[in-house]
Parts: C-alpha cells; sequence; structure tokens
C-alpha cells in the first residue's frame, strides 16, 4: 500500500506543473482560423489545426496559431542535397517564449508516425535543433542553445530572423543559419533528411513568412 501511495504522489509531482502550464498559457485560436492557402497542408501537434489561421499576405504567408502546427506545400519533398530558408518576422512578444522556424526530413506527415528534423529560433535569443519521431522527440543540439545571432524583440516590437538550412554546399554536413551566421553544423550521415521541407511554429504566436523556398 505505501508504495502505490508513493507511486501516485509522485505522478501527481510529474504531472502537476505540466497541467498547470497548460491552463496558464492555454492555446488561443485565431480570429477567422481554419484558413490555409490552396496547395498548403497545416497540421496539429495535437487535435485538429481549426485553431490555427495562415493566409496569404503581401510576399509571403501570415501564420497566426491557435495549437503549434507544421505547415508544407506540394512540391516542397525531394531527395537528395538541398538549402532552404525562410525570413520569419514575429509580430510582436508571445506571453511565453514560443519556437519558429523550419523543418526538414519530413516523412508520414498525415500520420502517427510522422519524422521531420526541426530548427526553430524564440524570442529569447535561443535556437533549438530536433528530432520528431511520431510522439517522440530527441535533441540534435543541447535542449535551447542562447545565440548572439538571433534577434530579439525591442519591446513590444517585431523581431525579423532569417533562418537557413543548408545540405547543399556541403553534402557531408548538415548545417543552420540565423542570419547568415552558422550557428550549428553536424555531419549529414544518418540524418534521414529526405523528405518534405516546411514551416513549424508553435502555439499562440503570430508571424509573417517571406521568402519560403528549397532549392535541390
Amino acid at each position: 500500500m505505501r508504495s502505490s501511495l508513493s507511486a501516485a504522489a509522485l505522478l501527481v509531482a510529474v504531472f502537476s506543473p505540466l497541467v498547470a502550464q497548460d491552463h496558464a498559457d492555454p492555446d488561443k485560436p485565431a480570429q477567422g482560423s481554419g484558413a490555409t492557402p490552396a496547395g498548403w497542408t497545416v497540421r496539429a501537434d495535437r487535435g485538429d489545426s481549426k485553431g490555427a489561421k495562415v493566409a496569404s499576405m503581401g510576399q509571403g504567408l501570415h501564420i497566426t496559431t491557435g495549437p503549434a502546427i507544421i505547415l508544407y506545400r506540394s512540391g516542397t519533398e525531394g531527395s537528395g542535397p538541398f538549402h532552404t530558408l525562410a525570413t520569419f518576422t514575429q509580430t510582436k512578444p508571445s506571453a511565453h517564449a514560443e519556437g519558429y522556424g523550419l523543418f526538414v526530413g519530413g516523412r508520414d506527415l498525415d500520420g502517427a508516425a510522422q519524422k521531420y528534423i526541426y530548427f526553430l529560433v524564440r524570442q529569447d535569443g535561443g535556437y533549438l535543433i530536433k528530432r520528431r519521431d511520431g510522439e517522440k522527440t530527441s535533441d540534435v543540439s543541447k535542449g535551447w542553445v542562447q545565440h548572439a545571432a538571433v534577434k530579439k524583440p525591442e519591446g513590444k516590437g517585431p523581431a525579423t530572423n532569417l533562418l537557413e538550412v543548408d545540405h547543399k554546399r556541403d553534402a557531408s554536413r548538415l548545417v543552420f543559419l540565423v542570419n547568415g551566421q552558422e550557428v550549428y553544423g553536424t555531419d549529414a550521415k544518418g540524418m534521414a533528411l529526405d523528405g518534405v521541407v516546411g514551416i513549424r511554429a508553435n502555439h499562440n504566436l503570430d508571424l509573417h513568412v517571406e521568402g519560403f523556398d528549397v532549392h535541390r
């Protein structure tokens, strides 16, 4: 009986902060959400993507989340060396620092076995590189890393960052750049890079994205 009570107490201790965090910063569905430009597909991390809004605006896309999403369009899947980039403007700081950026190597994106590698920055000046395999994620870089290349918002203003993932200049390496500066590089061998390239935006963000492209 004592061991059962101890196990229950441990579960409460582990999960209570997560529940409290969800209540403190719940997904805030975007006004007019559910729209997606032709040719683009949106997938939410949890549930459906109806709480997110993606709209064509100017020379790019305007993304408002609700739930954390990935976004990709037909024709961005391929194999071999590639270079992808996009310029992200976070129009205003979010209540909590939330990541946004690119993903590569996307496979099975419409099912439970989805896989991809993602490269994000956030408003506190950090970057993150991780793998996703179904519901599990694992670090490529060591968690969130602070780097001077990542531009932070000034006060309540916007912050603009150019993100690039380069596997083309040197096909033996995978290089991650922010505003033209390499922040991380690794051996490309064993990284499972063939697949869909797209955009990732965590929850409750307001972003404008321009210049998204994939060069193979």
